[in-house]
Formats: structure tokens, C-alpha cells, sequence
């Protein structure tokens, strides 16, 4: 998955695990490829920076 997003496998995980915000194109490319709702893209970043705040 890291590849097809462009980023290294290491920054991945840190998305995956929630520890780091992906960059928007990173984002975007996760929507497509996982082919995410609006639904779902919408709790994730609520969730995401819901933490942050």
C-alpha cells in the first residue's frame, strides 16, 4: 500500500496507527485506492483531528 500511495513504508504506518495525519494528495490516493465513502472519510477526519485539538 505504501507504494501504490507514494510514501515510504515507515510513514505509513504512522498513518495507519494514527499517529501522523496524511498529507491531502497521501489522503486523497487513500480514498481512491480503499475506495472510502464520504461517510468514512468524514469519521476519519473528525477522529483525526478530534486528537490534535
Amino acid at each position: 500500500m505504501s507504494q501504490l500511495l507514494g510514501i515510504s513504508l515507515r510513514q505509513y504506518v504512522r498513518i495507519d496507527n494514527e499517529e501522523d495525519l496524511p498529507r491531502r494528495d497521501v489522503l486523497r490516493n487513500l480514498i481512491i485506492e480503499l475506495d472510502l465513502t464520504n461517510e468514512e472519510i468524514g469519521k476519519y477526519i473528525r477522529k483525526m483531528t478530534k486528537d490534535i485539538a
